[in-house]
């Protein structure tokens, strides 16, 4: 029987925060910037969310490795035309956080910004970006500005870019497709909350332990089925926001889709076990709905 795994949006804001599970943040982290990082600690920021009120689909957490580097990684599951621009925000608010009164600029922490996306963002073929900054030659642009010997050794970098913070978006929405690849194993996860016997990516054993639904104590279950609840709620209302704005002749055909999402959304709650009571709960379905589902 396959097991029950919980959604990464809700382990990396209640359990990734646990030392003992850093690994699988390092295994994905590791999978991305194909290099080897250890996890020193976690850092609280003033954009973090950790209210249990607070029904926000952002999700903030931030690390610090071993080289004082810090990753900041949000996940977002509502549409947001201004996404870019809430990056760029979220990246100069850690760094201006990070750095004392008094010091020099050259205390400035290297910031890595990692989005996990759950809706269709921008118009492209691709799933993973990366975004730097380069400065090219006004009159020749394949010339780079390079750093100095004095600040490659002073700065301990390669390249200037090496000092600004670096963009990782990744589009796991509806990804279904299983390779040997470590980044691509990791994405399907984030998108299914699946983890298939031949994984082999960085952190994915130990996430087969920190994300088992089985394992969560009566607590941790009863706020995951919250998450889960609040969700649906925020899609509902988006749903019905979208609707009202909309001419009555489609009313038919827009009641029929929400139908279609919330028998969905049963459909996966019952795959994964959960309890017919706290599904009936969630959907506001009656259980013998529920059971013919």
């Amino acid at each position: 029987m396959a097991k029950n795994y919980i959604r990464f949006d809700w382990a990396i804001k209640k359990l990734l925060r646990n030392k003992a599970n850093f690994k699988v943040l390092e295994g994905l982290i590791e999978s991305l910037l194909n290099k080897k990082m250890t996890i020193k600690n976690i850092l609280e920021s003033e954009g973090n969310k950790q209210e249990e009120e607070d029904k926000s689909n952002r999700v903030d957490l931030l690390c610090e490795d071993e080289a004082g580097d810090i990753f900041l990684f949000e996940i977002q599951t509502e549409s947001e035309t201004a996404f870019h621009q809430r990056m760029l925000y979220g990246t100069s608010k850690i760094i201006t956080e990070y750095i004392s009164s008094g010091q020099g600029y050259d205390m400035v922490r290297k910031v890595y910004s990692i989005n996990i996306i759950y809706f269709q963002f921008g118009n492209s073929k691709d799933y993973v970006f990366h975004g730097k900054t380069e400065f090219r030659g006004l009159h020749d642009n394949s010339e780079i500005l390079e750093a100095t010997p004095f600040q490659k050794k002073k700065f301990s970098i390669e390249n200037v870019s090496d000092i600004y913070p670096e963009y990782y978006i990744i589009k796991a929405n509806d990804f279904d497709r299983w390779s040997v690849n470590s980044l691509d194993q990791w994405i399907y996860v984030l998108s299914n909350s699946e983890i298939p016997d031949n994984a082999t990516a960085p952190g994915l054993k130990e996430a087969r332990e920190v994300l088992d639904y089985d394992k969560l104590s009566a607590e941790e279950k009863a706020s995951y089925y919250r998450h889960i609840k609040n969700n649906l709620v925020s899609r509902d209302n988006i749903d019905t926001a979208h609707e009202e704005g909309r001419a009555e002749g489609r009313a038919e055909g827009r009641e029929e889709g929400r139908l279609e999402e919330r028998l969905r959304n049963v459909k996966i709650m019952k795959e994964k076990g959960y309890p017919i009571n706290e599904i009936a709960e969630i959907s506001g379905l009656s259980i013998s709905d529920i059971e013919t589902i």
